[in-house]
């Protein structure tokens, strides 16, 4: 059921995606994301796990009204079928970090399935060219922190969170927030209060982010420098589950082009332990290959490994390598081939291994 799903969807992206884009009038925009992806993977020393296949399917769209140059009223619905590999894989981390048919039901224990965003934004103009925009509603702290120009989007880029913004900081989604936007020439500032339903252990907290950046134009090309801390209170179960903890970490971003056809991003991050978490710190870092130096401009090869250190859950280390190329066909469509290899090391032994490899397509208008 899961591959005839996979290509009817398929089929409906490739033909209706040139179709969807509406710009209603000046004042009021509809956009959004159409995925589907397959994914198999060859497993081993994985015991009860063997080689499957998993598709997902998850739909986006998004409504934008700006009644002035400075304000705006956002809203973006997410849907899904199915959940691919997740649920069905040996590995800690997912193999792909999309809002998937779980994640979009229930969301962060608030009893709200599918709306995954709605808020008000007022940008503030000031006369030495530097602007600040108040945002708040039901928010993502990722769309404020950790931004990357080659690993940031799962649905055109790294499909694994690792190489996302999943384990690298503690960075909550689709919840009641504010966040403040400051920018004036290269320097930026961004910070995120979020007040989250509950969390794994069932408990409602309290997050704080903050990210400095700054923009930089060398012999090089353009690159993007960032500074990520963030915490939360104390509402998170300790390994023992019999006391609570607060959770603090932070995280060094950055992303450097390379001449016209070549760009790199690294991360390294790390969190305190006194909660239970799997992993305490994360080394990650990649390339991306433009098309342009083999004659398909739009197209691109991405290259990234993830090396993650154990926490206080019995991970020993995690690491993850992953290779994909996109065609790009027009403005909307996209499809990529991915491959994914994760090995995950416990203290007590058993060691799971495998490959992964998927198949995506996206619209995007």
């Amino acid at each position: 059921m899961t591959k005839q799903l996979f290509a009817a969807l398929l089929v409906v992206t490739v033909f209706s995606a040139p179709t969807l884009a509406a710009e209603v009038n000046e004042n009021i925009s509809i956009g959004g994301i159409m995925a589907s992806a397959m994914q198999c993977q060859n497993v081993s020393d994985a015991p009860g796990f063997g080689s499957s296949c998993g598709g997902g399917a998850p739909f986006q769209a998004e409504v934008s009204v700006r009644p002035s140059a400075e304000d705006e009223i956002f809203m973006k619905l997410g849907f899904a079928a199915n959940n691919g590999l997740n649920g069905s894989s040996p590995f800690v981390v997912g193999s792909w970090a999309a809002d998937l048919e779980d994640d979009v039901i229930n969301i962060n224990g608030r009893n709200r399935d599918y709306l995954l965003a709605a808020w008000y934004k007022h940008t503030f103009t000031g006369d030495d060219d530097s602007s600040l925009g108040a945002t708040f509603g039901i928010i993502d702290s990722t769309d404020y922190l950790d931004e990357n120009a080659y690993a940031n989007d799962e649905y055109t880029q790294f499909m694994n969170p690792a190489l996302t913004n999943g384990p690298n900081v503690f960075l909550p989604s689709y919840d009641h927030g504010v966040a403040l936007e400051w920018d004036r020439g290269p320097w930026s500032v961004r910070s995120v209060v979020m007040n989250i339903g509950e969390n794994d252990d069932g408990n409602n907290f309290s997050f704080v982010g903050l990210q400095v950046g700054r923009k930089v134009s060398n012999s090089f090309g353009e690159g993007n420098y960032r500074v990520v801390v963030a915490g939360a209170n104390a509402e998170f179960l300790d390994p023992t589950a019999t006391t609570k903890e607060a959770r603090a970490g932070g995280l060094l971003s950055a992303d450097q082009q390379f001449g016209k056809n070549l760009g790199g991003f690294i991360r390294l991050g790390w969190q305190t332990d006194d909660a239970a978490v799997d992993y305490k710190a994360i080394y990650s870092g990649g390339i991306d290959i433009k098309g342009s130096a083999w004659g398909r401009t739009d197209d691109n090869i991405g290259l990234g490994y993830a090396y993650l250190v154990g926490g206080n859950t019995g991970i020993a280390s995690t690491q993850i390598v992953e290779a994909y190329y996109r065609w790009r066909f027009g403005e909307v469509f996209g499809l990529t081939a991915d491959f994914q290899y994760q090995q995950d090391d416990y203290l007590a032994g058993g060691n799971p291994k495998g490959a992964i490899f998927s198949l995506r397509a996206t619209a995007e208008f």
